[in-house]
Order: structure tokens, then C-alpha cells, then sequence
């Protein structure tokens, strides 16, 4: 008999900020050096831990950024070493703050949507993007 794996809890945020640019947009990404990936700014909950006080914590963890949460995203399912993973993504913001590398992420990168789609390592945050450009009602 084998008992089903309890998901990893996660939460994030598709973090934007106004822009001067034709999209009238940016948005931020991470990179991670420990997988030397690009993403969306996300982390486990601690436990007993609301899902999007958990998005805005990892956010100004990550990035260093205070940010504004607004309209829920599609969350994501996938497996990390055969375990589910359920990340719950929110619309946010950025309103202040400074980036400062650390071992956990060591840049950050303010990109067009277009930009960000290619930019991003894994092909399921890309239609965050998407999703993010419909809820601001720009796509």
C-alpha cells in the first residue's frame, strides 16, 4: 500500500512595476545560483502560514521589495523529486525596496513581458505572464 505524499506548500508573486516602455510594464525576476534558474519570486509556507502573507514574505525576502498583491493567479502542480509541489502565485506590485544579492538570489531583473516570457527557465511560469497581463486587463 502506498500513502499519498502530502504537496509541498509554496506561494509567489508575478512582481511588476510601472514602466516607461511600450508595455507600460516591467517585470521582476529572479535568479537562483543553487539552480541556476530564472523565476517568479516564490518559497514553502511556513507552517500554518496563509498562502499570500507567504507571497509577500518570499517577495521582500527574494527581492527585496515591498509589493501591493492584487488579483489571484493560476496555481501551479508539479513534482520536485517525486513530491507535488503546489505553488499559488499572485498579481503584485513592487511599491518600494532595493534589491541586495544573497546566496538565495543573487540577481534580480526587471524585463518587458515579452523579454521576462523568454527569460523564464521553466516553460509552466511562462503563461504567469499571460495571466498576469489579463488580470491588469493588458493583454
Amino acid at each position: 500500500m502506498t500513502v499519498p505524499q502530502k504537496s509541498v506548500r509554496a506561494a509567489g508573486c508575478v512582481l511588476w512595476r510601472r514602466a516607461a516602455t511600450e508595455d507600460g510594464l516591467e517585470i521582476g525576476l529572479v535568479h537562483r545560483p543553487k539552480y541556476d534558474d530564472w523565476s517568479h519570486p516564490k518559497g514553502k509556507l511556513k507552517r500554518g502560514e496563509d498562502a499570500l502573507a507567504g507571497a509577500v514574505r518570499e517577495v521582500a525576502e527574494e527581492t527585496g521589495m515591498d509589493c501591493r498583491p492584487g488579483a489571484p493567479l493560476p496555481t501551479s502542480y508539479y513534482l520536485v523529486e517525486g513530491r507535488p509541489k503546489q505553488v499559488r502565485y499572485w498579481a503584485a506590485e513592487a511599491v518600494a525596496g532595493a534589491f541586495t544579492p544573497s546566496a538565495e538570489v543573487d540577481r534580480l531583473e526587471w524585463l518587458s513581458p515579452a523579454d521576462a516570457r523568454h527569460r523564464l527557465t521553466q516553460e509552466r511560469d511562462r503563461p504567469l505572464v499571460d495571466a498576469l497581463l489579463a488580470a491588469l486587463h493588458l493583454a
